[in-house]
């Protein structure tokens, strides 16, 4: 998979914007939020002004966008995160960008290697070190999260900080759970959905679990309130931001794209929503150690990338607990009706398949040539929409199929 990105999709890429005078720089983004930082702490710049905006685009466009040229891309790159992300960077902003890109490279090579272990944990499955070894193998090879690493992308940041939230619960570090469930709010659409499932688990039992709310609470202040200090009226600054992002990129779900008549996506996605909040109601009360907390979660994380409204790849991260669960319980799909058998193959099909098809891609630039290869470049990427509402489902069968069973066998499994 690497190989195919270095060697086949990111030379396309570049082939594709020089035919269409197309600008790239360094294309990190990593840079608009670690510019708009250094601003902001550093000069006491507005991070959301346009003036900011024009200096990212020149870093990382190689030139400021011009709207009258049609090949242009219409993603402005302008600072769109709440202004306290600026506190996880504050400490990279006094060194080149340069080196700030290696580090936050490696950076999200060992969080996402770690989330596998993290996962684990949250899901009470203990396979052996080959396992957890190929698994950590498998994860930073897959597509999502390399092209996140790529791009140095802050989901690959927010993933783990979900991860080892919902680890610290199921280890019963309830504060230090809810500390981390704030930090990952630096991408609120990745993060919100989780929260409020937690906050709803917390509440099923609140003399128990107050430590996990009382966690998020303080860091939530803190966070708002030296937003305030650093940038006072920061929030009316980042709703315009994020209105005009939505205006400029057009951002959709997974659902959007794959439904795109009217607003029959975000009515599908309020379905789902709707009747995983049913399925769920019952899982609120499971202790944090039990097997059916973790598998809550993942359903959770799981509809969180179906309908959110950002479907780049490496937003499918937070899958990786569905998938775990998916392929530990491979017997459970297996065993049952052979529409379910059918599924749990087409969703075992779409997790493979950009495997498969950059193998494919690599040997055709290998042992025919780079040209031939990159013919080839869309291949892998085939179902990449597609594999998120196979998991969704498989999960969502997974969990009402226990559920249904639980009066009768205890929910063992």
């Amino acid at each position: 998979m690497w190989f195919y990105v270095q060697r086949v999709l990111i030379p396309y890429e570049i082939a594709d914007a020089a035919a269409h005078d197309r600008p790239r720089g360094n294309l990190s983004d990593l840079y608009p939020r670690w510019l708009g930082a250094r601003e902001l702490l550093l000069h006491h710049r507005n991070p959301y002004g346009d003036d900011i905006a024009r200096e990212i685009q020149k870093e990382y466009y190689g030139r400021p966008l011009d709207p009258s040229r049609p090949n242009d891309p219409k993603d402005q790159q302008r600072f769109a995160y709440p202004v306290y992300v600026v506190f996880l960077l504050a400490p990279l902003v006094g060194f080149p960008f340069s080196g700030v890109q290696i580090f936050f490279h490696w950076l999200l090579i060992v969080l996402t290697g770690t989330s596998v272990w993290l996962w684990l944990r949250v899901l009470r499955w203990r396979p052996p070190f080959l396992g957890i070894a190929v698994g950590i193998a498998l994860m930073l090879g897959c597509f999502p999260a390399v092209q996140g690493i790529k791009l140095r992308q802050l989901s690959l940041l927010v993933a783990p900080l979900l991860a080892g939230s919902v680890a610290c619960v199921a280890s019963g570090f309830l504060f230090c759970g809810g500390v981390l469930l704030a930090l990952a709010t630096i991408k609120p659409q990745l993060a919100w959905p989780l929260v409020a499932w937690l906050g709803v688990w917390a509440m099923s039992d609140w003399r128990a679990r107050r430590r996990l709310v009382f966690g998020f609470a303080l860091v939530m202040a803190l966070l708002l309130a030296g937003a305030e200090i650093v940038l006072p009226g920061w929030w009316k600054m980042f709703a315009e931001a994020i209105r005009q992002y939505h205006a400029y990129t057009q951002n959709q779900s997974v659902l959007d794209v794959l439904v795109p008549w009217g607003y029959a996506g975000k009515i599908l996605a309020a379905v789902a929503v709707f009747a995983c909040a049913l399925l769920l109601a019952k899982s609120r009360r499971e202790s944090a150690g039990a097997v059916e907390f973790g598998r809550a979660i993942a359903l959770v994380m799981a509809l969180t990338v179906l309908v959110v409204p950002m479907c780049a790849p490496y937003n499918q991260v937070p899958l990786l607990p569905a998938v775990l669960v998916l392929v530990r319980d491979r017997k459970f799909f297996t065993s049952r009706s052979r529409l379910l058998r059918l599924g749990y193959v087409a969703g075992a099909s779409a997790l493979v398949w950009p495997w498969i098809a950059s193998l494919a891609a690599s040997a055709a630039y290998l042992f025919g040539s780079p040209a031939l290869a990159t013919r080839g470049w869309w291949w892998p990427g085939m179902a990449t929409f597609v594999f998120p509402v196979l998991v969704f489902a498989l999960m969502f069968v997974d969990v009402r199929l226990r559920a249904s069973a639980a009066p009768r066998d205890g929910g063992a499994g």
